[in-house]
């Protein structure tokens, strides 16, 4: 049901996306600081909506079907509202559009494959990917700026942002081919039979020895 726990979380990531673009677009230090924590804390919901799910036995084609579409919204918001307010490096452009390109590669081999009845489970390296992915987002959303109002300007948060999104841009081009290749697998095994499946045979042509 929608209105379960686990799903009230899922759906609470996508409410957090308009409140993070409200504070990220004002560009203040201190609006920085509260973009990272809406981020952070909407990031968060995607390891507990999880594990209440299954704790409860709440899993549902509901939760199932808005889980992923939740976490690419948040994570696409994130990427554009940090190119677009020019808080990330052009080196740091590069990771970002391979997340970005990910995510839509995996959206249509998953639709694909749910129309074969056929699942893509998450893997123990995405999960990395995604520790990775959300860390990185969150630490670029707050920048050297925000980092500067509860005094750790010392710190380079906008460097180290920038490279655990290299990281996780790493992974993702790892489980991004991991998945395609499991994918082509599937159309593989989806399309053999099709292919074996004798057609229409022309009609007998009569013998010369009749």
């Amino acid at each position: 049901m929608p209105t379960d726990l686990p799903n009230l979380l899922t759906l609470s990531r996508i409410a957090a996306i308009p409140v993070l673009v409200l504070f990220a677009t004002l560009g203040e230090p201190w609006t920085n600081l509260v973009a990272c924590a809406v981020f952070s804390a909407a990031a968060i919901t995607d390891y507990f909506d999880g594990k209440l799910a299954r704790s409860r036995k709440q899993i549902s084609d509901f939760g199932r079907m808005l889980d992923p579409i939740a976490d690419k919204l948040l994570v696409g918001a994130a990427l554009m509202l940090l190119a677009g307010n020019g808080q990330l490096s052009t080196f740091g452009l590069f990771p970002a559009i391979i997340i970005l390109l990910r995510e839509i590669l995996v959206s249509g081999l998953r639709e694909y494959l749910a129309g074969l009845k056929i699942g893509l489970p998450v893997t123990g390296l995405a999960k990395w990917k995604t520790g990775f992915q959300m860390g990185a987002l969150g630490a670029l959303l707050a920048g050297d700026s925000g980092a500067a109002v509860i005094w750790l300007s010392w710190l380079p948060v906008s460097l180290i942002g920038e490279v655990m999104l290299l990281a996780a841009a790493v992974l993702t081009l790892v489980t991004g081919w991991d998945y395609l290749q499991a994918g082509l697998r599937h159309v593989g095994r989806a399309s053999a039979p099709i292919a074996q499946q004798p057609g229409p045979q022309p009609p007998a042509q009569p013998s010369l020895h009749s």
